[in-house]
């Protein structure tokens, strides 16, 4: 996103139409748009909380949801300690509040369209709600594009859309998932324990039927200079890796 994009993108009010909690520390909230937008999968939008001392607030959110006709998007929250966006969520917001974003937003981490070669999704924690959407996208519009994801979280109870992503790998054709566990021993035969390495990328690069064409990597600073030079050592030039980072 550049700060011209950002600057000519227009504020609009967001009612609160559902939360869903999903994992201990992550909340979906889906928002109804009082003004429709076109976005494709993998951008973002920013929110913004003003307090009634004029304060104000300002954070940046993946949409999770794919893009569609409808005018709800969903935003997986995470809940910061020390955020100030994040706890007025987790702790305040209720169905029926109204927020206001901007968006949608982000020009260069977008699901390649149309696209003929496998595509390979590395994510962290709460970095693969852009990843979802492209997931969910590609499933929506039925492209028969190979797909592999590699999401590394704590623990099997601190995946995000852990039950939706483990139904898609039965029935979506042509999508592989593997998880990296790295604070419990992994229970599938497909996951690994311990955090991501050159190694674990290679072997979840080659469950796909051809070398991928293109790479999606989110997560932390840390997270994503190690997953990103482990698919630069697959042979794949640096222009067809996009990352997103979070964080400090």
């Amino acid at each position: 996103m550049t700060e011209a994009i950002a600057a000519t993108a227009r504020w609009q009010s967001c009612a609160i139409v559902e939360i869903a909690t999903r994992t201990p520390a992550i909340k979906s909230f889906f928002l109804r748009l009082s003004e429709t937008f076109d976005h494709k999968a993998g951008q973002h939008v920013d929110v913004r909380l003003i307090a009634p001392n004029g304060y104000t607030a300002m954070r940046s959110y993946s949409i999770a949801s794919a893009p569609s006709d409808s005018r709800v998007i969903e935003l997986a929250i995470e809940r910061l300690p020390d955020g100030e966006v994040s706890p007025f969520f987790h702790d305040v917001a209720q169905v029926g509040d109204t927020i206001e974003l901007r968006g949608p937003l982000g020009g260069h981490f977008l699901w390649p369209r149309p696209s003929s070669k496998p595509v390979l999704l590395i994510g962290a924690g709460s970095g693969v709600a852009p990843l979802m959407a492209m997931i969910r996208y590609r499933k929506a519009s039925a492209e028969v594009v190979p797909v592999a994801l590699l999401l590394s979280s704590r623990t099997w109870c601190e995946v995000l859309f852990r039950d939706e992503l483990l139904e898609l790998e039965t029935s979506l054709p042509d999508f592989a998932f593997a998880l990296a566990l790295t604070r419990e021993p992994a229970t599938r035969r497909t996951d690994f324990s311990g955090r991501i390495d050159a190694r674990v990328v290679a072997d979840v690069a080659a469950r796909l039927p051809a070398s991928p064409g293109c790479a999606f990597v989110c997560g932390s600073n840390a997270f994503v200079d190690i997953a990103a030079d482990a698919v630069l050592a697959l042979g794949l030039e640096a222009g067809t890796i996009k990352t997103e980072r979070y964080g400090a």
